[in-house]
């Protein structure tokens, strides 16, 4: 199996199989996103603790594969730590995590996810 091959496998994975997938009851913050330009839509729901860990973190939407492992691969990797850790979290690393080559309309497929949370650090931080 190419490396290309083995990457799109990673992102199908997480695009059939989503991992915190879902809606939080009562979260602490949530921010809607969307790409007006393909459709995607993501929501993406925070619950913080009084210590400002992410407890549960989950998402729903809707659009192409790679906005949706996107958003499957950010939560995956943000559960359980700091809310600050969002802001450290770069353009360059979630491409990186998708482990494809994207084009400008493709890019905006996967940074939406990425957008919804910094703004979801936003809200908290005006909280």
């Amino acid at each position: 199996m190419s490396t290309l091959n083995m990457y799109m496998e990673h992102v199908l994975d997480h695009y059939k199989n989503p991992r915190n997938h879902g809606k939080i009851e009562n979260p602490t913050v949530s921010s809607k996103g969307d790409n007006p330009l393909c459709g995607d839509e993501i929501e993406i729901f925070l619950k913080i603790n009084s210590d400002g860990k992410i407890e549960d973190i989950k998402f729903i939407g809707k659009g192409c594969a790679i906005s949706q492992a996107s958003a499957s691969l950010l939560t995956q990797k943000l559960k359980g730590k700091n809310v600050g850790c969002i802001e450290e979290i770069s353009r360059d690393e979630v491409v990186e995590m998708l482990g494809i080559e994207l084009g400008p309309v493709r890019l905006k497929c996967a940074l939406l996810a990425l957008y919804a949370l910094k703004n979801c650090l936003f809200i908290y931080k005006e909280k």
